[in-house]
């Protein structure tokens, strides 16, 4: 299945926050550079924890400070509330790819947010030499998506070269 041949619909960033949220976000986006935009973020994320506006944003600012465990905390509650947008198992190594293609047309944007998510995940533990977890991860991927749109095939291959030189 082609992971690309889809309309786009149900975007994330489309979803609108209410204003003060959207404003907390701004705030954050100007403090980054002089500031410390956590505190904005993190009270955007106490007024609307569901939010993927807010998930995204907070990923992205803990990722970029280095802080792995935290941006890994938060993409596993985005995972969480991407699944229940659709009907996937709730455990990713369940995963077939019959559950891909039985989807409704309309859930593939959902679909590769999803995947995409996981491997952020897989990324984020990779990074945290979490090695086997990493490449568990990446298997999962690059079995569902047979022409690599995800981009896990590279990072299955990093994992496994890494593993290659831990154990000799």
């Amino acid at each position: 299945m082609d992971l690309l041949q889809f309309d786009a619909q149900d975007l994330y960033f489309e979803q609108e926050d209410s204003a003060e949220v959207q404003a907390l976000i701004k705030v954050a986006a100007e403090l980054y550079g002089n500031g410390n935009p956590e505190l904005p973020l993190l009270q955007a994320y106490l007024r609307a924890p569901e939010s993927l506006n807010v998930l995204v944003a907070l990923n992205r600012f803990y990722y970029y400070q280095h802080r792995l465990e935290e941006a890994l905390l938060i993409s596993e509650k985005a995972l969480d509330l991407i699944l229940a947008g659709i009907d996937f198992p709730e455990d990713w190594q369940q995963l077939q790819m019959s559950h891909i293609s039985a989807a409704p047309k309309q859930n593939m944007t959902r679909i590769r947010l999803y995947l995409f998510t996981l491997k952020s995940i897989g990324f984020l533990n990779m990074r945290l030499e979490r090695l086997e977890l990493s490449r568990s991860i990446f298997e999962k991927l690059v079995a569902l998506d047979d022409r690599d749109r995800i981009g896990a095939k590279g990072l299955l291959e990093l994992v496994e070269r890494r593993l290659e030189a831990v154990t000799t």
